[in-house]
């Protein structure tokens, strides 16, 4: 599965070391001995309607900047626009992870705000998942865990399974 980080296995001198967080996971990880579970961004068909928006205005751009003197400049700045909502969109995503550490499950965002939402594996009761037909084919869907709902999440019920074994 994509994006899950296992312990380290084999000798080890302390029963506490763990491979080395890095990224979003570091930033969850509270205790040194807390081990990583997951750390993974959401599905790419987030992605969808935002480059699809992105590319009906490049090319309304493209159409205007094909036209006279004063529509290129308008079409140009369409492009320009769209190149950047596109980019935008893709940030976004790059910068929302899910975290599952031994001790919580956590989808952190943002890039200047960092914004952290997140529940204590012992305090989830009810762990579900809710998935439709084009998410069941494209592999992804919505992870409820308790009061926390992370939507878009890539193969929910190997995750699903992952909380469901951790939680107490």
């Amino acid at each position: 599965m994509p994006g899950l980080i296992i312990p380290s296995v084999g000798p080890r001198r302390s029963s506490c070391r763990t491979r080395l967080a890095r990224g979003e996971a570091a930033r969850v990880r509270r205790e040194l001995g807390e081990r990583i579970y997951l750390d993974s961004r959401r599905h790419g068909v987030v992605l969808v309607p935002a480059l699809a928006r992105a590319f009906l205005i490049a090319a309304t751009g493209g159409f205007l900047f094909s036209l006279p003197w004063p529509s290129l400049l308008a079409g140009t700045a369409l492009v320009v626009a769209a190149a950047l909502l596109a980019l935008r969109a893709v940030w976004r995503w790059e910068r929302t992870h899910v975290v599952m550490t031994d001790d919580q499950l956590a989808l952190v965002r943002g890039t200047l705000r960092r914004r952290t939402a997140a529940v204590r594996l012992e305090r989830v009761g009810a762990v579900e998942v809710d998935q439709s037909l084009v998410g069941r084919l494209l592999g992804y869907g919505t992870l409820i865990a308790g009061p926390l709902e992370i939507t878009f999440v890539p193969q929910p019920r190997s995750v699903y399974g992952l909380v469901e074994s951790r939680s107490p």
